[in-house]
């Protein structure tokens, strides 16, 4: 049995793994934790490291009816046959995904950080102050200095 890579639809990636999964074929989506942004609030959710990509463990001949599940657009190919991946791949990507879970980004003052969502996304500034659940960040190309809250930036 060899790891595969699947193209799904997109967003449709924890949808396509439930539907294999319950065909009892070995699945990995790697996941991590996303701000996104609401009318009413920002809140952190479980995003696909690569959108889009879902990979499986199976045998050649199982992954040819795999292609027939709802979501799955294709299986990616390299040189004319499907690709594999390594397992020391997989393991790669499950140990940097375990290290980079529920790790939070510390800021400083002066760190160039940019505003993932919000009326001033994909902006960015150096932080002035930091102060409980906030930052007051000067944003050079604007020319002024604004309060945000720190779960809508990031480090650049």
């Amino acid at each position: 049995m060899n790891w595969y890579i699947l193209y799904t639809a997109a967003r449709a990636e924890k949808q396509v793994e439930q539907r294999i999964k319950a065909d009892g074929i070995e699945t990995y989506l790697p996941l991590y934790l996303s701000p996104r942004k609401w009318s009413d609030r920002v809140k952190l959710v479980e995003v696909p490291l690569f959108s889009s990509y879902l990979f499986v463990k199976t045998t050649d001949e199982i992954l040819r009816t795999v292609i027939r599940t709802t979501g799955v657009s294709r299986i990616v190919y390299y040189n004319g046959s499907p690709a594999i991946i390594k397992q020391k791949e997989i393991d790669s990507i499950k140990e940097f995904v375990e290290k980079a879970q529920g790790k939070e980004c510390t800021f400083g003052l002066e760190d160039e950080v940019l505003v993932a969502c919000g009326p001033l996304k994909d902006i960015s500034g150096k932080i002035k102050k930091i102060a409980n659940d906030y930052v007051v960040l000067h944003i050079e190309q604007m020319g002024i200095s604004v309060s945000i809250n720190l779960k809508q930036i990031i480090k650049k």
